[in-house]
């Protein structure tokens, strides 16, 4: 398999994450998230390929790397995420895997950021970027729990975490908005005004946000993420991209019913592409796929220039500090409480008031 290597300057800040923690990067490609995390979630994300299942809607894990004070070099990464070749010279030796996590490189030297404190482990993990085939990728960060503490977590973390629950849609509902960016189209108006936009014509939306709805009045932070005033896209088209992730959850549904594990605090991210005329061309991009009818003379280009097809949307399961797979002690009904919850909410958005 052919290996990437990253100097410090190659890696850049990750903007489009919609919550989580500071300090996650990507590289110049877009192509991979090197996220800061703990033993425990690489464990999982190793522990993954027993469970084939469940593949389809989690990030592609690529590997792992060791962040330290080295301030040179940031090597092996994997061409699995589709990055681009970029310089290799005088990278880090690779640490060899065990045989049965050949496909996930380890990296005995790596580069961490002075940034602030951001970055509070010596571990990170190397993930597929979920929205690197947008052009204005829309993105909900939605978790997942009525409880959101696993049985190591201390009494004073756990009473934290009930209190959040209890003050939440988390409680009632199993879920809750974590957080989420919309594409908004400009950046500022006609006389110049952000109207506190990102300067890429982003609203961003905070953990605070979500935390603000009740169970009766959390179908708004759904409609906020959907319905845009400005970059709209089309209604009809909207309706089709929340039935694709209506089936993506149901799908993800009768997976995790079979599965015996417990993902505490995990969450699902949604992606859209925002951009509607982007989202026009994905949807003809499939059309024309489904029919065999793309040329070849667009074949051609898009070998050529190594770019993601334009997707439509994606959902994934992320986040597993806290997770682990739990033989004999039968499937995560906390998760999947709030999984159909969250079902229960789409399924309104698509059937009119």
């Amino acid at each position: 398999m052919a290996q990437k290597s990253f100097r410090k300057s190659q890696l850049v800040a990750f903007n489009n994450a919609a919550a989580g923690h500071d300090g996650v990067l990507s590289d110049r490609t877009g192509a991979v998230v090197v996220k800061p995390c703990c033993q425990a979630e690489i464990d999982f994300y190793q522990s993954t390929a027993a469970h084939p299942l469940l593949l389809p809607f989690i990030p592609t894990y690529i590997g792992t790397l060791a962040l330290n004070s080295d301030p040179e070099i940031v090597s092996a990464l994997t061409s699995t995420a589709g990055a681009k070749p970029l310089d290799a010279d005088q990278a880090t030796p690779i640490v060899d895997a065990p045989p049965a996590l050949s496909h996930a490189p380890v990296v005995e030297k790596a580069w961490a950021p002075s940034n602030g404190g951001k970055i509070t482990t010596d571990l990170a993990i190397v993930l597929e970027n979920v929205t690197a085939p947008f052009k204005k990728p829309n993105i909900l960060d939605v978790k997942l729990g009525a409880r959101l503490w696993d049985d190591e977590a201390p009494p004073a973390k756990r009473a934290k975490l009930d209190k959040v629950a209890e003050e939440t849609t988390s409680k009632p509902l199993g879920f809750r908005i974590a957080g989420m960016r919309t594409w908004q189209g400009q950046a500022t108006d006609m006389d110049g005004k952000t109207n506190g936009l990102s300067e890429d014509g982003y609203k961003l939306y905070d953990k605070n946000y979500g935390r603000q709805f009740s169970a009766s009045t959390v179908r708004q932070g759904f409609e906020d993420f959907f319905f845009l005033e400005k970059a709209a896209v089309a209604k009809g088209s909207l309706r089709k991209v929340i039935n694709r992730f209506l089936e993506d959850l149901e799908a993800l549904k009768l997976v995790l019913k079979r599965e015996e594990s417990r993902m505490y605090s995990a969450s699902l991210l949604f992606v859209y592409e925002g951009d509607p005329e982007a989202l026009k061309d994905a949807f003809l991009a499939e059309k024309e796929e489904d029919a065999g009818t793309t040329s070849n003379e667009t074949h051609e280009e898009s070998d050529e220039e190594d770019e993601p097809k334009p997707a439509v949307q994606a959902l994934k399961l992320i986040d597993f500090a806290h997770a682990q797979w739990t033989p004999g002690q039968g499937r995560d009904e906390n998760l999947l409480h709030g999984l159909g919850h969250v079902i229960d909410v789409l399924e309104g958005l698509v059937v009119p008031k």
